[in-house]
């Protein structure tokens, strides 16, 4: 398990993964969307990271 850094953030490990061309677009206009939700800018890893947080916490496991 991660521990959090000196600031709170999680430490993060890079990976690779295969994605659809679809998927890599629709992860650009998802970030696009929050950047103009939230005023803030966000990449396609925090997309996914977002993602998968909510996958993981609909079957019940709290990151």
């Amino acid at each position: 398990m991660n521990s959090p850094d000196d600031e709170g953030h999680e430490k993060l490990i890079k990976t690779s993964v295969y994605l659809e061309e679809e998927v890599m677009e629709a992860l650009e206009q998802t970030a696009r969307e929050l950047e103009c939700d939230t005023g803030t800018r966000w990449s396609k890893g925090a997309v996914i990271r977002l993602a998968l947080s909510d996958f993981f916490t609909r079957r019940g496991k709290i990151l």
